[in-house]
């Protein structure tokens, strides 16, 4: 009879903007989500849906669960150490109280960095190593919006990334995590990690071509044995980190040698493509000026993505650039999702629904994000603890208002977020299918939920604190070349 493995889960995520103003601490952690052991909920988060996956292996008999701390933070700034040491801290402790563990496997981002650590997930996986030693197999699952390291690659036998830009497939992704560690505790498999530095940093949607054919072309092999796992990191470009930029990876089963060279075409594929794969964008002002015609020729709304002030790239969410370039065109039937400003969202609960208030909001962070502004607004609607769903998960908005004037309705929020699907307007009492211009803030997260809703999809590039050219971003950190940077890091010096 084959023994049962005694697996320990956890999960600790958010992704870091060493460019940001904004910090991150334990509040950050615990007013997005935080659950102690035993306390997941019964749905996944982005990073933590090993949680109830392995719970259904438990209630199957295939497992004893071991379940440890999850916690995620919006995208912010740099941690500080108190608070990784405490949550790192957290983990171990849990893992060292936990007796005669076979398998470890942890929800993770790949892009948390603090004050005292520049690679978080490379020194937490390490110091679970070392704790455990060589026996115990260790998986972990990875957003594409990371910076894989030495560390990562030393001491973790399966990592699973997301393929999906969005991520669609995380629960996905948590699934072929586990059932890769399983098969290992069971020698059904000998994982060989491979690894390739792609030497590029750009956007890569997978919603658009040639990224949709490219993982496409990875789950088919995949699917047809060349690998028992294959992925992309992407690289997070608003964090200063030494391992910035794409890689792949691949899981084979006992041929390192096939990995390697797999990994290498893959790669250099990848990189042939580095001209064609980043976003075109339009300027804050030419993005409305654009939207305003085409909405005079559709009967869906046109909507204008603000990809650079995106909660989800660890900025603020509250510049006013695009809505009041909207507001001195005097544009009509517009709906604005969402801007953070916890104090105007207090001031409109206070003054209740239907209530009319001399409000002033947004443009608080940063002075890269515009003015302040200032209107008579009516308070539509209030919705406590809000929310907006992402596939499977719930994420939080906290309180959150719909304010309207001159023909224009914004949501507000207390919780800083990204614009994930259409909940963030329906929830908040807006019908969108009769507004012109949607607004809303978010790189490509949104694509799945919008998409069938209007007629075309305009992506604004709004200068402010999220650094969007690393041929200019100011990297201290970064010693490798890497594209654009450098047009060819891999043709070598002589």
């Amino acid at each position: 009879m084959n023994k049962i493995p005694r697996v320990y889960c956890a999960s600790i995520a958010t992704e870091t903007n060493t460019f940001s103003p904004l910090k991150t601490d334990l509040k950050n952690f615990k007013e997005t989500f935080y659950a102690e052991p035993n306390k997941h909920p019964k749905t996944p988060t982005l990073c933590s849906a090993v949680f109830p996956l392995l719970r259904n292996k438990k209630n199957n008999g295939e497992v004893k669960l071991v379940e440890g701390t999850a916690t995620w933070a919006e995208p912010g700034g740099l941690i500080n150490s108190q608070t990784w040491d405490y949550l790192k801290n957290k983990i171990l402790s849990e893992i060292k109280k936990s007796k005669n563990l076979d398998i470890v496997i942890l929800g993770l981002h790949g892009a948390m960095i603090s004050h005292n650590c520049i690679d978080c997930e490379g020194e937490l996986i390490k110091n679970i190593r070392n704790i455990l030693g060589a026996k115990v197999i260790i998986g972990v699952t990875f957003d594409p919006h990371s910076h894989l390291s030495k560390k990562c690659l030393d001491n973790a036998n399966i990592i699973t990334v997301f393929k999906e830009f969005p991520h669609t497939d995380f629960v996905e992704t948590a699934k072929n995590c586990i059932n890769l560690c399983l098969k290992t505790f069971h020698k059904l498999i000998n994982p060989k990690i491979s690894s390739f530095d792609v030497k590029m940093m750009t956007i890569l949607p997978t919603s658009k071509e040639p990224m949709r054919s490219f993982v496409d072309k990875l789950r088919h092999l995949e699917k047809n044995k060349y690998a028992l796992s294959l992925s992309v990191i992407h690289g997070f470009m608003a964090g200063d980190s030494p391992d910035i930029g794409a890689k792949i990876i691949t899981i084979t089963d006992d041929n390192k040698t096939k990995g390697d060279l797999l990994s290498s075409q893959l790669g250099f594929e990848l990189f042939s493509y580095r001209n064609k794969l980043a976003l075109k964008t339009l300027s804050a002002n030419k993005s409305i000026e654009h939207a305003a015609k085409l909405c005079k020729k559709n009967k869906k709304p046109i909507l204008v993505a603000d990809i650079w002030d995106n909660p989800g790239g660890g900025v603020s969410g509250d510049s006013t650039i695009l809505i009041n370039k909207a507001i001195s065109m005097n544009l009509k039937n517009i709906a604005v999702g969402s801007i953070w400003d916890p104090v105007a969202v207090s001031l409109c609960c206070a003054a209740g629904e239907k209530a009319n208030i001399d409000l002033r909001f947004g443009g608080k962070i940063s002075s890269s994000g515009g003015s302040p502004i200032n209107k008579r607004v009516l308070v539509k609607k209030i919705v406590r603890n809000a929310f907006q769903r992402f596939g499977k998960s719930f994420v939080p908005m906290g309180d959150s208002v719909c304010i309207a004037f001159d023909g224009i309705e914004v949501i507000l929020n207390s919780n800083r977020s990204q614009t994930f699907s259409t909940d963030l307007f329906t929830e908040l009492g807006v019908n969108i299918s009769n507004k012109t211009i949607l607004i809303i803030k978010s790189t490509n997260h949104f694509y799945n939920s919008f998409f069938p809703h209007v007629s075309t999809i305009i992506y604004a590039s709004v200068d402010g604190v999220y650094p969007n050219n690393p041929k200019k971003n100011k990297y201290t950190k970064l010693k490798r070349k890497i594209w654009p940077i450098v047009e060819n890091p891999h043709v070598k010096s002589r």
